[in-house]
């Protein structure tokens, strides 16, 4: 990923400020490949290009702040999960269905590059439908999320014939039904369930557990029993269990199968594999005691990425057999037919091909006080962008950690460990938390940092009136905006005293 090797300066030391994972670098230009889209190089004199398009053209002909996406990436990382998937599942179900999760980011050009890959779109709101819809992508390859989905979300998905509603409360499978009717339509529905797998993610992201607002809980309610006329101990169902039952019975559902999601970015596999044997055991279970079988079981998402060096994402093809081993294992057990599988993965396709532009603006070296005392402090240099939380909350949100590169040249100077911060009037407005940069960083200079496709674009605000930045694909040698950047009018075009 780096046509130059350059050693940083003789007697250049580890900063005590640093974190444990983050290494004093040998080469200070050097890009490691697992965070960036697979088509980005420096060139020989420094500078940094996605094919073959160099971030000077980029920043003199679109600006910056800029968010850079590879089509050819992304594209790539698609089609892998989508084959990966398929050739370990085949033996097992016949293959997945792979929903591109749009949530982590999604315009009409992204939705047409899933549909013409042949994945199907996960949504979770009308406006996401929308935008699905104006890119031509057929109903039936849709899918709805969402906890609190409103009336109007719901009749928009049944009018567009989407393929499936991911139902996440009892109440909800009610509306779904009574809308449904309304309709004169039988609505496809899933149900999320909650499978009690604490992944080891960062709460707010973490979404399996019992104590949080998403999906239908294996658990049975209350006290877990209650007692019949004969005063015998009876278990109570569980909130699943009663939904299974409702949606079933509901005259105006079609009830395809079951659904959850343990979280986003996780690296251990073995929640994903618990996850899949408690749902396979539900699926038994409604079978054995019911009659009911369940035809489609989603496994969600939240494959993991790298965004600095102490990330290690395991390779979709291990991902892939490691879950079909599970998924035929534990069938075979139960004597299972096994059901149709489908994954969402979302940050693991758009994460890595995208990276975001910056210039840098202010630098200030700060002496902070190391916790031995005694008066001992060492330097961390602080460089401003002209971004920031804005474009990326993510680590304000979930303390993400990042990397960085300068991009517009290589350097001969000695890494210097740097926080890159934001323009915005918050001390928490951190970019990239813990890095090396060169020491000759300077005002002008462009900063690139990698791995800012999921979550950043689709999570912007305008905080204190800063305009959102535009997207820009690069594809053979040509970038192209596929969403503009805000103007000042854009700004204000809500404002009617404007």
């Amino acid at each position: 990923m780096t046509d130059s090797t350059v050693a940083p300066a003789p007697g250049v030391s580890a900063s005590p400020l640093a974190p444990e994972w983050l290494s004093l670098p040998s080469d200070v230009n050097a890009l490691r490949g697992q965070e960036w889209a697979r088509d980005v190089v420096r060139h020989p004199a420094g500078e940094l290009a996605v094919d073959g398009v160099s971030v000077h053209h980029l920043a003199e002909e679109f600006g910056t702040p800029l968010f850079v996406v590879s089509e050819a990436d992304f594209r790539a990382r698609a089609v892998e999960f989508r084959d990966r998937f398929n050739e370990a599942f085949a033996p097992v179900c016949g293959g997945v269905d792979v929903y591109y999760a749009g949530k982590s980011f999604l315009c009409t050009e992204v939705a047409r590059w899933v549909l013409s890959e042949g994945l199907r779109l996960d949504t979770c709101s009308g406006g996401e439908l929308l935008v699905a819809q104006r890119a031509g992508v057929p109903g039936e390859l849709l899918g709805l999320h969402g906890n609190n989905k409103s009336a109007a979300e719901i009749r928009r998905a049944l009018q567009m014939g989407v393929g499936r509603i991911v139902a996440d409360s009892l109440p909800e499978i009610e509306l779904i039904n009574t809308l449904a009717a309304e309709q004169g339509v039988r609505a496809k529905v899933m149900l999320r369930l909650t499978p009690g797998v604490h992944a080891h993610t960062h709460e707010f992201i973490a979404t399996a557990h019992e104590d949080q607002k998403f999906g239908l809980s294996l658990m049975a309610g209350g006290n877990n029993s209650d007692r019949n006329p004969a005063g015998q101990n009876v278990a109570e169902p569980s909130p699943a269990e009663q939904a299974v039952l409702a949606a079933h019975a509901a005259e105006h559902l079609e009830l395809l199968g079951i659904h959850c999601h343990i979280g986003s970015n996780i690296f251990d596999a073995e929640g994903f594999a618990l996850a899949a044997r408690r749902l396979l055991a539900f699926s038994a279970q409604m079978r054995d005691v019911h009659g009911i079988e369940l035809a489609e079981v989603d496994l969600g998402g939240g494959y993991g990425i790298a965004y600095t060096e102490a990330d290690t994402p395991r390779p979709t093809a291990e991902i892939a057999q490691a879950m079909a081993e599970v998924v035929a294992s534990e069938c075979a057990s139960l004597g299972l037919v096994p059901p149709r599988i489908s994954i969402e993965p979302g940050r693991a396709i758009v994460g890595p091909s995208t990276f975001t532009l910056y210039e840098v603006g202010t630098i200030k070296t700060i002496q902070v006080d190391l916790e031995q005392g005694h008066g001992a402090t060492a330097p961390r240099r602080y460089v401003s962008v002209d971004g920031g939380m804005s474009d990326n909350p993510r680590q304000v949100l979930y303390e993400a950690d990042y990397s960085v590169t300068l991009a517009n040249r290589a350097s001969h100077a000695a890494p210097v460990l740097s926080r890159v911060v934001g323009k915005h009037c918050e001390s928490g407005d951190i970019v990239v938390r813990d890095a090396y940069l060169p020491d000759d960083v300077t005002a002008g200079d462009l900063l690139a940092v990698p791995a800012t496709g999921a979550y950043c674009w689709s999570l912007a605000s305008n905080y204190n009136y800063v305009p959102r930045p535009p997207v820009v694909a690069v594809k053979d040698g040509a970038a192209r905006i596929i969403v503009r950047g805000e103007t000042d009018d854009d700004l204000l075009s809500r404002d009617p005293g404007a």
